[in-house]
């Protein structure tokens, strides 16, 4: 069969979730609310951080790209999951849906790298409090956050491009409410080698990598701690490192269960519900990890209420 027969699919059929036909109007309104969550926590911190001066330093630099990539994350696959739940349309045309899984990717990878510069600073801020500032500079940050995005647009980009050059013919179901690439490689009925070996080439500096560097970072961290041996030293890595380590566990928890730890009789619904934790209930959560474990971003909101109330 010629390659113009078999590239017949202009459109792909997104599943969706497994919800009954009579609890469809419950959950659009769940992950309605979830989203508009997500979507104001993560515009409030970026606000704070961008408002209050106080909050001009490395770690909520990285915290500002990180709610922008949560942000973005999520609003790659909730309206999509949304508009689809309402309309009962569940196709995506073909172009729409390499371009989601392009942003997907895109954003996902951003944050695990994020993730591993937050750790960094950590680190520093912990092991080396008195080169802290020399070490945390803003050039040095800047001079960091650009390949870090450079690195995933470029990634995202060529697995895109990889799969634009894929014959699909004629199964077009993707058992999942968003377009991943690991779902399209099944659909594709030509030669995915090359996609699978660049997926396990860059999946080491885009995941395994910064997971492995995190691990080191607090493994130093308590090194360092351990030294001091005083409750007071114990209690400051915990008000410092907390809100991270929950974000990490989350983030990483729920990548290692979908994509690395798959079920044995391959479960549709185990993986729908790790997909779902994965793209929308991890970004929600973060914003709300930060704010109420972070007394800087509670006085921070005081502040710019106040501001606000004096300049009206």
């Amino acid at each position: 069969m010629s390659r113009n027969n078999q590239s017949v699919i202009s459109q792909f059929l997104l599943l969706g979730l497994p919800i009954p036909p009579e609890h469809q109007h419950l959950f659009y309104a769940l992950f309605l609310a979830m989203y508009l969550t997500t979507v104001l926590g993560n515009l409030i911190i970026i606000i704070l951080i961008l408002l209050d001066s106080h909050l001009h330093t490395p770690m909520y630099l990285f915290l500002s790209n990180l709610s922008f990539s949560d942000l973005c994350f999520s609003s790659v696959t909730m309206p999509k999951l949304l508009q689809n739940m309402q309309s009962q349309d569940l196709t995506i045309p073909y172009v729409d849906c390499l371009t989601q899984m392009y942003f997907l990717m895109a954003f996902g990878d951003m944050e695990s790298l994020l993730l591993v510069a937050m750790a960094y600073d950590r680190y520093v801020a912990i092991c080396f409090p008195l080169h802290y500032t020399s070490i945390m500079n803003p050039k040095f940050c800047a001079s960091l956050l650009m390949p870090l995005w450079m690195l995933t647009i470029f990634d995202s980009m060529m697995h895109t491009l990889l799969v634009a050059r894929l014959s699909f013919c004629e199964n077009n179901v993707i058992p999942h409410f968003f377009c991943d690439i690991s779902a399209l490689l099944k659909l594709a009925c030509s030669d995915t080698s090359v996609n699978e070996l660049m997926i396990f080439i860059t999946g080491g500096p885009i995941i395994i990598v910064p997971f492995l560097l995190i691990v080191m970072s607090y493994a130093r961290i308590v090194s360092s701690i351990l030294k001091v041996s005083s409750a007071k030293g114990i209690h400051k890595v915990f008000s410092t490192c907390g809100s991270h380590l929950s974000v990490v566990s989350l983030f990483y928890g729920t990548i290692f269960g979908l994509y690395f730890c798959p079920s044995a009789n391959n479960s549709t619904v185990k993986e729908t519900t790790m997909a779902m934790m994965f793209t929308v209930v991890t970004p929600m959560l973060n914003p709300f990890i930060y704010s109420l474990r972070n007394r800087d971003i509670k006085q921070a909101l005081i502040r710019v209420i106040c501001n606000r109330k004096i300049s009206l």
